[in-house]
């Protein structure tokens, strides 16, 4: 009987499975009997659920067997994160919810306009279901995640093919292309997964500080109920504030249009220099007990494949960490004026959203795990500080002028002196104008027409006069002025 290569036999008349082999050996030859999938999907991240787990293996298998475009699936991180999200209770925005959300976004581009500089946008406020969200951000995720995420395929793919034994490298034959798309795989599922979690816990387009859907303005309001649970403070209230905290997000970022650039490019830095370390994957796979799901659960959860970071990231990072405070401190700042005389909860709110976005939630955690990136302003309360005092100093209209140009903005060393921005910013400003002075000169020829130390004029009787002689006149030979 003519062998299977994808399908050998193992001594006996029930064939062996490839990829349980292969997995076998990935978990350092232990057998897969002892394995509870439901608890191996539980380390993982996955739903317990085991209909959703069947379904989302039935789908892996299939994307692992298709051909794809890049090292990661993003058609599974797609559908996976809006599964995820329809997982819980996602009910349909209704028309009532609707029509508080757009009255509430409209009121506080109202609130905004005593309190900035910047015009309002414009922009009709929406209101998101959970995956609505996914689907208007997806996008984004895909932009900032991409860098690292085909890193960590290719680095999953290359330590799967590196750890199979060389028989079954030759056994696997014309299926090599399922090994190439298992990283990009099992990476979109897990991405999706994150992403669809994250959607439960957003209350907004831009809650984490940076723009996920460009020229938006929303709210989700089962978000934002559970946002209000346990306050005990009216719901409209808080729906009035987060409005007013995403209205102000939306004006900055529509009407600063190099900043949203400015943020992604940031990450993007910071994602392209991550470079997976295979020898820890390889170490995993060897190491793990593959019936002890709460040793593999910790292990993802401490990003065992980030690496230390280089100079060059830790840059990129200090940039990135800077620009988010920089916005949320300015959004913090805006939100307090808009709404401190017009809302008696308005003090008490603040302090919870800035709490929840130092600490962020658990899914903001797994995302950050996966990724090895953070989204946090973790000096949120240093660059409020530095905007109000810049209010001060320079009015509405100042402070707002910073955000002109890239090169004002402050940066982290002025994080960590506010007070002394101003100083530091006139001795550069004061710089910057004498070399534009003298090379506004040089350019006009002044330098040519100024007369060198010593030399020689002629004097209106057409005199030679020493530049450096007395002003009362030429002294005669003996030294005293003529006569």
């Amino acid at each position: 009987m003519t062998s299977n290569p994808l399908n050998p036999s193992n001594g006996d008349d029930a064939p062996k499975d490839p990829l349980t082999e292969m997995l076998q050996n990935l978990m350092g030859g232990k057998g897969m009997e002892n394995i509870d999938p439901a608890e191996l999907a539980k380390a993982a991240g996955l739903p317990d659920d085991p209909n959703l787990l069947a379904q989302m293996f039935s789908q892996v298998q299939a994307m692992m067997s298709a051909p794809s475009e890049g090292p990661v699936n993003w058609k599974l991180a797609h559908e996976n994160a809006r599964r995820v999200a329809a997982s819980g209770i996602d009910p349909s925005v209704t028309s009532v919810q609707s029509r508080e959300v757009d009255e509430a976004l409209r009121l506080a581009e109202l609130w905004l306009d005593p309190v900035t500089d910047l015009p309002a946008t414009g922009l009709i406020g929406r209101a998101w279901s959970r995956a609505e969200w996914v689907e208007a951000t997806l996008g984004t995720w895909k932009r900032l995640t991409e860098p690292v995420a085909n890193s960590i395929a290719n680095a999953l793919s290359t330590a799967m093919t590196e750890q199979m034994p060389e028989e079954m490298k030759s056994m696997m034959g014309g299926a090599s292309s399922m090994l190439q798309n298992m990283g990009g795989a099992i990476f979109g599922m897990q991405l999706g997964q994150a992403i669809g979690a994250l959607s439960a816990e957003v209350v907004s387009s831009t809650d984490i500080g940076v723009p996920l859907a460009d020229l938006e303005m929303a709210l989700l309001p089962a978000n934002v109920a559970s946002f209000g649970e346990g306050l005990g403070l009216p719901a409209n209230d808080i729906r009035l504030f987060l409005a007013v905290r995403e209205a102000a997000h939306a004006r900055l970022f529509v009407q600063v249009p190099w900043l949203r650039g400015h943020l992604l490019g940031a990450i993007e830095a910071y994602a392209r220099g991550i470079h997976i370390d295979t020898s820890r994957i390889e170490e995993l796979a060897r190491d793990l007990d593959p019936s002890n799901p709460e040793g593999i659960q910790e292990a993802l959860s401490q990003g065992v494949f980030m690496p230390q970071r280089t100079p060059a990231q830790e840059q990129a990072l200090e940039k990135l960490e800077t620009a988010l405070a920089l916005v949320e401190g300015w959004v913090d700042e805006l939100t307090a004026a808009a709404t401190e005389r017009l809302l008696p909860s308005a003090a008490a709110l603040r302090e919870t959203v800035r709490r929840r976005r130092a600490t962020g939630g658990p899914a903001e955690h797994a995302f950050s795990s996966l990724v090895g990136l953070e989204l946090r302003p973790r000096r949120l309360r240093e660059a409020a500080t530095l905007w109000a005092g810049l209010k001060d100093e320079r009015g509405i209209e100042g402070r707002d002028a910073i955000w002109q140009h890239p090169d004002l903005l402050p940066t982290a060393h002025d994080l960590d002196d506010p007070a002394g921005f101003t100083g530091r910013r006139k001795l550069a400003e004061a710089s910057d104008s004498e070399v534009d002075d003298a090379l506004q000169k040089l350019l006009n020829g002044g330098f040519d027409d100024a007369p060198a130390s010593g030399d020689v004029t002629t004097g209106p009787a057409g005199e030679d006069t020493a530049k450096d002689g007395d002003a009362n006149g030429p002294d005669d030979d003996d030294g005293q002025p003529k006569g």
